[in-house]
C-alpha cells in the first residue's frame, strides 16, 4: 500500500501525460527535481522500472503502460469521491470541458453553448474543438464528441446524430470549369481534401470512394481550412452539410448523386456522467441535435434552437 499511495500514482500520471519533467512539475506546482526524486523512489518501492530515461525525455518502459490503467482507475475513484463527498456532483455549477471535431465544434457547437450557459449562469464550458481525438481518459475533457466510439475503457456513450457530406464548390469555379455530370467528372477537377497520413480517423477517409484520381489542389488537417479554400474557389471539396451550409458562396455539386452520411457520437467516462453539471451538458446536447436533423442531414439551411 504504501508503494502505491495515491500521491505517487497522481505524480506517475502526469509525468505520462506531459511533454517533460519541467512541464509537469509545473503543473504539479513541484520543483521538477522533486518529481525526479519522487519517480525514482516510486520504481524502488514497486519493483520495476516504469520510465527509459534519455536525451528526449521520460518514455514508459512495458512495465509503466501496464501500471496507467490501474492508475487510471484509482484516480477516477478518487475523483468520484472527491465530488460526491463535496456535493458538486449534484450542484448545478462547476466547469464542464467539452471535445469535438473541429468543424462541429465550431460552427454548431458553439452557438448552442452560448444557449447553454445562459441557462446555466454557474456552470463554466470549455470548448475543446480539434481535429483529432480527445483523450477522456486522460482528463482532456469530460464529455467528447467523436466519430468512433470507444472500443474500451469505462465509458457511457450514445448516439448523438447522423450527418451528411457533399461535394461543394463556388458557383464561379464551377461557370469557368468543365461541366460535372456524373462522379467520373470528378477526376478531372481539384479536390480539397486531407493529408492522408495525418487523417485521425477512417471515418474521413472519404475522398478515395468519390473521387480517388481526382488531383489533390489543396490539402490540410483541418476542415475548416478546406471550407475556407473552397470558399475562395480553389476546387471540389468534400464538406459536412453544417459547414458548408455557413456560406452562400458554396453549392452543393452533383445533388443527389454524392451523400455520405458518419454519425456523432456522445461519450463520457462513467465515473463522471452522473455529476450534475456533467449530466446537464449531455441531456442539452441530446435535446438540440434532435430538431436540428434536417440542418446535419443538409435538408435544411437553418439551425433550430431551443425555447
Amino acid at each position: 500500500m504504501a508503494a502505491l499511495d495515491w500521491d505517487n500514482l497522481r505524480v506517475f500520471l502526469e509525468l505520462t501525460r506531459s511533454q517533460g519533467l519541467v512541464d509537469a512539475a509545473k503543473k504539479l506546482g513541484i520543483d521538477h527535481s522533486t518529481v525526479s526524486r519522487r519517480m525514482r523512489r516510486f520504481e524502488e518501492q514497486v519493483g520495476s522500472q516504469l520510465f527509459e530515461r534519455n536525451n528526449q525525455g521520460y518514455a514508459l518502459t512495458a512495465e509503466g503502460h501496464r501500471l496507467i490503467e490501474y492508475a487510471e482507475q484509482v484516480e477516477s475513484t478518487v475523483y468520484a469521491a472527491a465530488e460526491e463527498l463535496s456535493g458538486h456532483n449534484r450542484l448545478l455549477s462547476g466547469q464542464v470541458r467539452l471535445g469535438a471535431t473541429e468543424g462541429f465544434g465550431t460552427f454548431v457547437l458553439a452557438p448552442h453553448l452560448a444557449h447553454f450557459c445562459a441557462r446555466h449562469p454557474h456552470i463554466s464550458v470549455d470548448l475543446l474543438p480539434v481535429p483529432r481525438f480527445v483523450n477522456l481518459s486522460k482528463r482532456e475533457a469530460d464529455i467528447s464528441v467523436t466519430l468512433e466510439r470507444p472500443k474500451s475503457g469505462n465509458f457511457v456513450m450514445t448516439k448523438l446524430a447522423d450527418y451528411v457530406l457533399k461535394v461543394y464548390a463556388t458557383p464561379d469555379y464551377l461557370a469557368n470549369h468543365t461541366t460535372i455530370r456524373s462522379t467520373e467528372d470528378l477526376a478531372s477537377h481539384p479536390l480539397i481534401g486531407y493529408v492522408d497520413d495525418l487523417v485521425f480517423t477512417e471515418e474521413l477517409r472519404y475522398n478515395e470512394n468519390v473521387a480517388p484520381t481526382a488531383f489533390r489542389a489543396f490539402r490540410s488537417t483541418s476542415v475548416i481550412a478546406q471550407y475556407t479554400a473552397a470558399c475562395r474557389g480553389q476546387g471540389l471539396a468534400i464538406l459536412p452539410c453544417f459547414l458548408a451550409q455557413q456560406s452562400h458562396d458554396l453549392i452543393p455539386v452533383l445533388d443527389g448523386q454524392v451523400a455520405i452520411q458518419r454519425t456523432f457520437w456522445l461519450v463520457a467516462a462513467g465515473e463522471t456522467r452522473n455529476v450534475a453539471r456533467v449530466a446537464a451538458l449531455w441531456t442539452y446536447l441530446r435535446d438540440v441535435m434532435e430538431p436540428n436533423r434536417a440542418f446535419l442531414m443538409g435538408e435544411s439551411r437553418e439551425m433550430v434552437w431551443l425555447e
